[in-house]
């Protein structure tokens, strides 16, 4: 073998062991893209059946609207209807976001700090979504008594009230407890799956 077909040789070896290697970092990259969307999947599926139900909610109690006769029933549904149309919008919208990030498009730095501006929007929504709830609870039980065919208005009989609110707050808490932790353990999984690939 001369030594001009032995360079040829190793030059066309080299360049198979480079196609290789660029052929195994997609391989590796979009395993581990469907890994990190998947971390996401779960709750979008969540997210998007409670969206459908508070969006069904806020149409019902929209078409029933002309039944909050006084001022502050009006006041508390239209909290209500804005409640439960605009946050679980806003959240699906920021769940999209953070799930869509494309791990092989850019360099891993830019990638991260994409990731920590959806991370910090889907974390801080939750959070708002949890003080704004306190507020929701107040407001939907005097509209869904006075809008369920009983037209009874609880602010001219609180005795309810007094029982119900202790009751939903102690639910609230863990609850809210519950699906934050969700969100902050699913988000630090992908973070995770990130610096994988640092």
């Amino acid at each position: 073998m001369e030594l001009q077909e032995l360079e040829k040789l190793w030059t066309e070896m080299s360049q198979e062991l480079e196609s290789q290697k660029k052929l195994n970092k997609t391989i590796i990259m979009d395993m581990t893209q469907t890994k990190y969307v998947n971390k996401f999947r779960k709750i979008s599926t969540y997210e998007t059946i409670g969206a459908v139900i508070c969006i069904a909610a806020a149409l019902y109690i929209i078409t029933q609207f002309n039944l909050l006769d006084t001022w502050y029933l009006q006041l508390c549904g239209a909290f209500t209807v804005t409640f439960l149309i605009i946050l679980p919008i806003l959240t699906l919208q920021s769940l999209q976001k953070i799930q869509n990030i494309d791990l092989a498009g850019s360099e891993v730095k830019e990638t991260i700090i994409r990731f920590e501006r959806a991370k910090k929007r889907v974390l801080y929504l939750q959070r708002a979504g949890i003080y704004l709830s306190f507020i929701l609870m107040i407001t939907i039980l005097p509209v869904a008594a006075k809008i369920s065919g009983k037209g009874k208005d609880l602010f001219q009989d609180p005795g309810v009230l007094y029982v119900y609110i202790p009751v939903m707050v102690v639910f609230l808490v863990l609850f809210a407890r519950w699906g934050y932790g969700c969100y902050k353990s699913i988000t630090t999984s992908a973070e995770n799956i990130l610096k994988e690939i640092e």
